[in-house]
């Protein structure tokens, strides 16, 4: 098996794509190299997690613990995107929707995910 059977990496790779597109087509230019960096390295840091979390998957408590930096990343992402909204750098609330569900949802299940690993450690 590999990483990218994994759903959570699907997921995740999907919204690296559409943050990026975000941040490089609906975002003020000055906001490009401040939030939009910001939410741009949390985003790839989820996927990236999940894939070195993978690679360790043999070291369960290492597995547990990139995983839980993803879960972070997550949660990072959501408060960036949250952050672009508020202060209306990005104005497509349709957008923003979609993108806050989506990050809901990896999150959810990136937590199901980690509580299913650390009952397999017991």
């Amino acid at each position: 098996m590999s990483y990218k059977k994994l759903e959570i990496w699907a997921l995740a790779r999907e919204l690296v794509i559409d943050i990026h597109k975000m941040s490089s087509n609906d975002l003020p230019k000055f906001e490009m190299y401040e939030e939009g960096s910001q939410i741009l390295r949390s985003i790839k840091s989820v996927k990236s997690n999940i894939v070195e979390g993978y690679g360790r998957r043999r070291y369960q408590k290492e597995y547990i613990r990139f995983i839980t930096y993803s879960l972070a990343s997550n949660d990072e992402t959501t408060d960036h995107l949250e952050n672009l909204f508020e202060t209306q750098s990005l104005q497509k609330k349709d957008m923003y929707d979609d993108l806050h569900k989506r990050l809901e949802l990896l999150g959810k299940k990136l937590n199901l995910f980690l509580q299913a690993l650390e009952r397999k450690r017991v």
